[in-house]
């Protein structure tokens, strides 16, 4: 039980948040590509599978245009098992509040800034919280639930990797 003690818990939540979108096409916020994607250049299965969006597809963002591009062409590699369990956490996805999908969408945009070690040990702490019964997980849960905010911070605080900072920027020579 020690170890369980350890495991920050508000990480967790920003992983499983991460995991449960990573199948989800095009749901991540990128910034847009300076071209968008040519309709020729999907794949017959691509066009197969957007051919809901061929007669618009002009008048689509580049960025979501490439979104779509890349949504598509990993659901055409997924198996039914993995398509089937995308259409379930998009259909969740959608039925969400506006707010709690802003809230999703910003602890993905930190996931990705953080750096390949914090992301390791991220999805550690993960698997380790993931391997305990349902009766850890839910008594940690409710530990968690009775804490201040403050007592909260204190702990995301003590638990979480120390950055290094980032190098001074050099000057070229003159």
């Amino acid at each position: 039980m020690p170890r369980v003690k350890t495991m920050n818990l508000k990480l967790t939540w920003i992983l499983a948040a991460w995991l449960a979108s990573v199948a989800l096409p095009a749901v991540a916020e990128e910034p847009a590509p300076e071209q968008g994607v040519a309709w020729e250049s999907l794949t017959e299965a691509q066009q197969k599978l957007l051919a809901k969006q061929r007669e618009t597809w002009n008048t689509i963002p580049p960025g979501r245009q490439q979104a779509m591009a890349v949504g598509s062409e990993r659901w055409v590699t997924m198996t039914p098992e993995q398509q089937a369990k995308a259409r379930e956490r998009w259909s969740k996805w959608k039925k969400l509040p506006p707010e709690q999908r802003g809230k999703l969408r910003d602890r993905w945009r930190r996931f990705h800034e953080l750096t390949p070690e914090e992301k390791e040990a991220l999805r550690d702490k993960y698997q380790r919280f993931q391997s305990l019964s349902a009766e850890q997980r839910e008594a940690l849960r409710d530990r968690w639930r009775q804490m201040t905010p403050e007592q909260r911070q204190r702990v995301i605080q003590r638990r979480a990797p120390q950055r290094r900072p980032a190098p001074a920027p050099t000057r070229p020579p003159r």
